[in-house]
């Protein structure tokens, strides 16, 4: 069964932010009391009828081909990530039973240990930091003295004054590209009970990320680029890939970072690594 209210809002913010212009249409009459794409614009464009179309917006997706999800998807522009995720709000997948608290093989840790000279840790599929190496903490943030329960980036990104302050200019990608990377994963695993109270509590904390999570931001995180002000090396440009553990399915993926060679960024680099003091995570459980 679809999920009613969530496949409704995501295809109402979508049809938002068309004009049928965009889609090359006329459009259904001079005035347009509300933006974006008519209902009955974009029933036409997807070659089903209005009351169709309405009924899938109510959440009514009740044996609802994948031929005309992708025709909708077509007529909404919608991107990989979102195309996906449509689909998954119609046809919501079988829950499997809730994951096992994140285990950590030893190899991992010691793969983390021997990158001296970027950043690399690895997150569960809350955005919860699971294991980290020490330039992780010496540029984003110190890891080991965040209590374990605020563990996780979404946490840091929308609560943390410091972390937003070395963020800077950059903070608002970052915070989107977060609030997407949850909803991505809330259609992956709708009803997850972790997740949910993820987002209920940043729902309630955070105006900032209440306001963004309204906008249905979709998309997962394979890789991109971090902008860091360190208080002791200046500005760093991050590159990172985000590299997926299939033997620890608790596990959401392994994140690598790495300076471009020769730059500002790679010299800062190492010097914090022949400076800081921070700790891993091996650090914590060491006597």
């Amino acid at each position: 069964m679809a999920q009613p209210g969530e496949l409704g809002d995501f295809l109402k913010s979508r049809r938002a932010r068309l004009q049928p212009e965009d889609v090359g249409t006329r459009s259904f009459g001079a005035r347009r009391r509300v933006p974006g794409l008519r209902r009955e614009e974009l029933a036409q464009l997807a070659g089903v009828s209005v009351a169709y179309y309405v009924r899938l917006e109510q959440g009514n997706a009740d044996n609802v081909s994948d031929g005309i999800l992708d025709s909708i998807s077509r007529v909404l522009k919608l991107d990989h990530d979102e195309h996906a995720h449509l689909h998954r709000l119609a046809h919501p997948p079988r829950r499997e039973p809730v994951q096992p608290p994140a285990r950590l093989r030893a190899p991992l840790q010691h793969l983390l240990d021997s990158v001296t000279f970027a950043p690399a840790y690895i997150v569960g599929h809350y955005t919860n930091v699971v294991a980290w190496n020490r330039l992780t903490s010496a540029i984003f943030v110190d890891l080991a003295e965040v209590e374990p329960e605020e563990r996780t980036w979404t946490h840091q990104i929308h609560l943390n004054a410091d972390y937003r302050e070395r963020l800077g200019d950059n903070w608002e990608t970052v915070a989107r590209r977060n609030v997407a990377y949850l909803r991505f994963r809330s259609g992956e695993d709708p009803g997850d009970p972790r997740l949910t109270s993820l987002i209920s509590t940043m729902r309630e904390r955070s105006d900032e990320f209440r306001e963004l999570w309204s906008e249905h931001l979709v998309n997962d995180v394979t890789s991109g680029e971090a902008r860091i002000h360190h208080p002791e090396v200046g500005q760093l440009v991050l590159p990172f890939e985000a590299l997926h553990l299939p033997r620890d399915a608790e596990l959401s993926r392994l994140m690598m970072y790495a300076a471009e060679p020769g730059s500002p960024s790679e010299r800062a680099l190492r010097t914090l690594a022949e400076t800081s003091t921070h700790r891993s995570s091996a650090d914590l459980h060491t006597p």
